[in-house]
């Protein structure tokens, strides 16, 4: 890894903002990252070599900093979450999950693939740092929109604990162990936190940590992060996990502003991209040419994540919105991480995973536009839907 590569890496990762920068398209900014990946690597001009140590462990790093950040998006403290509209979105997450159950043994039957616990887990995701965006890129408040908000954060929440033993069940063991401590090590965050805060430590740190520049916020949030990465690392698990973990903290006890920025800088500003373009560079496209039924595969995917949450209607959840939930990214690009990374995925898989949740994302992006003329004509149509 070279000045001149890391120059080139950014500067292919700059494509996410400018296809993103038409609104009226709303294409998710990763999505340009991933295509500059496949630009410059396997696929294509192989101008960086994604097997490299030296990328893969920044690409780790970006991929435990862009959990962070997805996990702080989870509302925790949204009181709609402890009631029964938050009940409402457990069942509409409960029904999708069964759903997608079914749809995931009957695509690793009629693919001959076995990996019906992969895609179970990814057909029930959703991505609430892709969907929550276009809904608020479109006007829609999340005030009226309590039980997919909630169907979204569960969702989100059980499939990206679940991806890492449905990707790689040989290391169930282990990694139940890891994921224990992380969780134990989690919540004893949660319940010391909030009583420094009370006894002003917190607040008194913050103050004098702004008046010196020192960043301690970030500091201490990264050294959280890579002890539970480090956990992770031994017990077999991904800093998936790690990064999700932490960013979970920080939504519970409330992350401070100024942490916000500086993590979202740190990600966004350079961490970030260099994941997706790596993750797209170690893809390499050719294999779809030789399986072509790894393209039917990819779509099979996608129109399977949109019937598995159109099943969330049992549950109460309008038609529309239950189509929005259908929206994911997150938890596809973490199973074909990982899966690159165990070296489970057969050729061409990974592509088709990928292929699958762009597909999703389309219809979701169709469906929020459609979603937003409704209430723009009829402004408690995200009411009065649900009595449909």
């Amino acid at each position: 890894m070279t000045a001149a590569s890391l120059a080139l890496i950014v500067a292919i990762g700059l494509l996410g903002p400018v296809l993103s920068a038409r609104a009226a398209w709303r294409v998710p900014v990763v999505v340009g990252e991933l295509a500059g990946g496949l630009l410059i690597g396997d696929t294509g001009l192989r101008l960086v070599d994604p097997h490299t140590d030296a990328f893969r462990l920044l690409a780790n790093i970006g991929f435990g900093l862009t959990m962070v950040v997805v996990g702080s998006q989870i509302p925790l403290r949204d009181p709609r979450l402890r009631s029964t509209v938050g009940l409402r979105g457990l069942a509409g997450a409960a029904v999708a999950g069964v759903a997608a159950a079914i749809l995931g043994v009957v695509l690793a039957t009629a693919f001959g693939t076995g990996h019906a616990a992969m895609y179970a887990v990814v057909l029930a995701s959703s991505s609430a740092a892709v969907v929550l965006p276009m809904l608020g890129s479109v006007g829609l408040s999340s005030a009226g929109l309590g039980p997919l908000i909630a169907q979204i954060a569960v969702a989100d929440l059980v499939c990206i604990v679940a991806l890492p033993f449905a990707v790689a069940p040989q290391d169930a063991g282990p990694a139940a162990i890891g994921a224990v401590v992380i969780a134990a090590v989690s919540i004893a965050l949660v319940v010391v936190l909030p009583r420094l805060d009370r006894n002003g430590l917190r607040r008194r740190m913050h103050a004098y940590s702004e008046r010196r520049r020192f960043a301690l916020e970030l500091r201490l949030s990264m050294l959280v992060l890579f002890v539970f990465a480090a956990i992770a690392q031994t017990a077999q698990l991904s800093i998936m996990l790690a990064g999700f973990a932490l960013g979970l903290v920080l939504s519970a006890i409330g992350e401070p502003h100024r942490l916000a920025r500086q993590l979202f800088g740190m990600t966004e500003g350079f961490f970030g991209p260099l994941f997706f373009v790596w993750l797209g560079a170690s893809l390499d496209l050719r294999d779809l040419g030789g399986h072509p039924w790894m393209v039917l595969l990819g779509v099979s995917l996608g129109a399977s994540a949109v019937i598995a949450h159109t099943a969330s209607r049992a549950a109460g959840l309008p038609w529309s919105q239950a189509v929005v939930s259908a929206g994911q990214l997150g938890v596809p690009v973490a199973a074909v991480a990982l899966g690159l990374q165990a070296g489970g995925l057969l050729p061409g898989e990974g592509s088709a995973l990928l292929l699958g949740a762009l597909i999703s994302v389309a219809v979701a992006a169709v469906a929020v536009g459609a979603l937003a003329r409704r209430t723009q004509q009829h402004p408690l149509a995200t009411v009065g839907d649900s009595q449909a």
